[in-house]
Parts: structure tokens; sequence; C-alpha cells
């Protein structure tokens, strides 16, 4: 969720320098050019400018200039790359979502509208401006997810195997803590551009030999997302990490460096920045057997129309008419043909308006109509109990695990491909 540290990161990225009255300012110019679209030098520049000021606020030893400017300018043609990626394929962002996640961002951070606006503009920020830098942070995350989603797929038997593999594994089930440097290598790269980045890993790796901060020599070498905020991935499950990264990672002491390591995508350089136990607790929890008939909105169906289909439903069943058949005749949810129903449900398996009208009433008992972002929902509570679901957590940890450790390797793929697809021109000399 967008919090506030964003707002902070928002705002250095847009803050703009007021000219004197008399002060020459230079002409703009083009430095690249992304299929048919454009960076300018003042784009450039003002991230730039923004970045060091970011940089500094972490204690981050600044690379130099060239260098920084080189990895910055990269990073504004990935974004462009993505952001004409998400026109294509139409993805969109209304003007009411946005409203929505704004609203959100200021709710989270216990602002009013009324200070939120304040806020950014103490800061500096135009509301079109910062508007505009929350619509392109939503559809680069419905692209990744559109994208990334589909071609990440977790099997049952890669569960078992993850979940035995914790069991039997001298790495035992800890959590790692790791800072990463990505030297990327792109899919048209002949063996003398491959060993030239191999060279760069390579230099890389003695500058934190030497002692040189590893988030500074991560700002200054590293092609990884997030190269400007020291390389760190945070706590993660030492199975997460890869057999090859966690055979590695097992036998060093924090503080520690690995060698360099080739993937598919290039040269990684890991730092143990710290390992701790992964707990593995016993999850008691309240599950209810629900069933529901649902009537979406859409198009062809209004708001009105939905509320009143809902509420004919309603007198039906109230007037004797059996709960199941009646999904079957008329719910527009996947459940329809079991008679809407939807199994045990646990906290948090459904959105928070169905399971708050859920967990009021008895067994039995049939709500009246509800509105979900799904459309309007009836409502039937079968029965309820109490169940371990220590199990059911541990796969499901399991398989995010395995998610989030495939989802790592397919967007590097993807963002590799979608650069190699892509016609670019650098204009500036300099470079």
């Amino acid at each position: 969720m967008l919090m506030l540290v964003f707002l902070a990161v928002a705002g250095d990225i847009m803050a703009q320098q007021t000219a004197a009255p008399n002060q020459v300012l230079p002409i703009d110019h083009i430095v690249a050019v992304v299929n048919e679209e454009v960076i300018t030098r003042n784009e450039l520049d003002e991230v730039i400018q923004n970045t060091v000021k970011q940089l500094r606020k972490q204690g981050i030893q600044l690379p130099s200039f060239s260098v920084l400017e080189k990895q910055i300018l990269e990073r504004l043609i990935l974004t462009r790359i993505q952001l004409q990626r998400a026109k294509e394929l139409g993805i969109s962002v209304s003007d009411t979502e946005l409203d929505k996640t704004i609203r959100n961002v200021a709710k989270e951070n216990n602002l009013s509208m009324g200070e939120f606006y304040a806020a950014l503009e103490q800061d500096g920020i135009a509301l079109s401006q910062f508007r505009d830098e929350i619509r392109n942070e939503i559809l680069l995350t419905r692209l990744k997810e559109r994208e990334i989603s589909t071609r990440v797929n977790v099997t049952e038997g890669e569960i078992d195997n993850f979940l035995r593999t914790q069991e039997t594994s001298s790495m035992g089930n800890d959590e790692y803590r790791v800072a990463h440097i990505l030297v990327q290598i792109l899919e048209q790269m002949d063996a003398a551009q491959v060993e030239m980045k191999r060279q760069r890993a390579e230099a890389a790796l003695r500058k934190l030999q030497e002692g040189v901060e590893f988030a500074q020599v991560s700002a200054e070498f590293s092609d990884a997302p997030n190269a400007m905020q020291g390389g760190d991935l945070g706590w993660r499950p030492i199975m997460q990490m890869g057999t090859t990264f966690a055979e590695i990672l097992a036998n060093m002491q924090p503080g520690e460096l690995t060698p360099i390591i080739q993937s598919p995508v290039g040269f990684h350089i890991l730092k143990l920045l710290g390992r701790r136990p992964q707990e593995t607790p016993v999850v008691i929890v309240n599950q209810t057997h629900a069933r529901h008939i649902l009537i979406k909105i859409s198009e062809l169906t209004s708001e009105d129309d939905a509320h009143r289909m809902i509420m004919q439903i309603k007198d039906r069943i109230d007037s004797g008419a059996n709960f199941a058949e009646t999904a079957k005749a008329y719910s527009e949810d996947a459940s329809a043909s079991g008679g809407g129903d939807l199994g045990w449900l646990s906290p948090g398996d459904t959105v928070r308006e169905f399971e708050q009208a859920m967990d009021a009433l008895l067994p039995g008992q049939i709500s009246s109509p509800v509105r979900t972002q799904f459309g309007w929902h009836l409502i039937q509570v079968m029965e309820r109990r109490t169940q371990d679901v220590s199990e059911k957590q541990q796969r499901q940890a399991a398989r995010q695990a395995i998610q989030a450790r495939k989802t790592d390797m397919v967007l590097q793929e993807w963002l590799q491909q979608l650069r190699d697809q892509v016609y670019v021109e650098y204009r500036s000399e300099d470079l």
C-alpha cells in the first residue's frame, strides 16, 4: 500500500527549483528516445537531483555523477517502456480508482484530505503531478500482476517438496536478511559483452572487499530495481532464495559476502545482513461454512437493477424457496452450480463487507442484501467450527515462498525481454 514514505519520495522526485528573475536557464534537449517517446535533459536532471537528496538522507555515499546519471537514465527508460506496454494492453486507472487510492494514502497516515493537500503544498508538490505519479505506480503494479502472474505457477507437488526439504535440510528453516547487487545480462549480448558485465561485477566485488559500503556499491553498479535503496531484500525464508543462493548463504555469517554468482539474468553478489529462526506457530481460527447468491453489476445490469433483483430473490427465499436451488437458478458466482456453497471460510478469506455481514449471522440465518465490490449478495451461514489450520498456513507460506522466488526470476527475465524488444536511442553525447 502506498504510504507517507512514498509521499516523501514523490516530493523529492517532483520538487522544482524556482529560477531567479534574471537567471538564464539552459535550453532543454532530448537525451533518449524510447520508441516514439522522448526523455528530456530536464526530466533526467530533475530525477538525478532528487535521487541525490534521497541517497544523502539515507546516509549513502554517492557514486560519481556520470555513473549515477547513467543508472538513473536506464531506470527512466525501463519505466517508460513498462508504461508504454501497459497502454498497449489497455491497462488503465480511472479517476475514481485514483481518488480512492489517494484517500487511502491520507487515511493510513492519519491525515484528512485537507491536511494531505497541505502537506503536498508544503513539500512543493503540484497535486496534478502527484496524481500522475500515483497513477503510474498503480499502472506498473497492474502490468506486472498481469504479465507475471500468468507465468508463475506453483503446484501441490512443489509445495510438498518444499516442506520436505525444510524438514530434512541442514539449512534449516531460518529467515535471512540479504542485500543484493545484480549486474544484468541482456539476451542479445554476445560473449564479449557478457565478459564485460562479468568484469563489472568483479569491480563491484573488489570495492566491497576494500570496505566500500554495500549501499554505495549498489547505487553505482547494480541493475536491480532496489539499487538506489541499498539493495536490501528484507527478511526471507532461506528456501525462498533458490537452491544455489541458499546453499551458499547457509554457510555464511552476518556481514560476509558471497563470491560472484551467475544466473540466466546476470551476475549476483549477496551480503548476509542477518539471520533469525522462523517460527511455525499453531494457528487456531474460527471458521464459517457459508453459501451465497450474487447478482453482479455490469454494463448490462445497473446498480438499481441489481439491487432490485437481489431483493426479489430475498423475497422468494423468505417465502419458502430453497436457498441452494435459488442460487443455482440466479446466482452469477462460480459457486452457483454447487448451490452457492463457499465451503469453510477462515478470517480474511473474503472481502471485509462480506465477512462482517457473515460474522453477524447465526447458523441458518440469511442476511439482508450485502454490497461488495463484486455486486449484491445474500449470505446464509450453515454452521461454524474452531479449526487448527497450522498445516494449511504452512502450505500457504510455502506457496508464497515458492511464488516469490519464481516471481523474482520471471520478473527479471520479463524486464529483459521488454528492454530487448524496444527501440532506444541515446541522444546526449555525454551519456
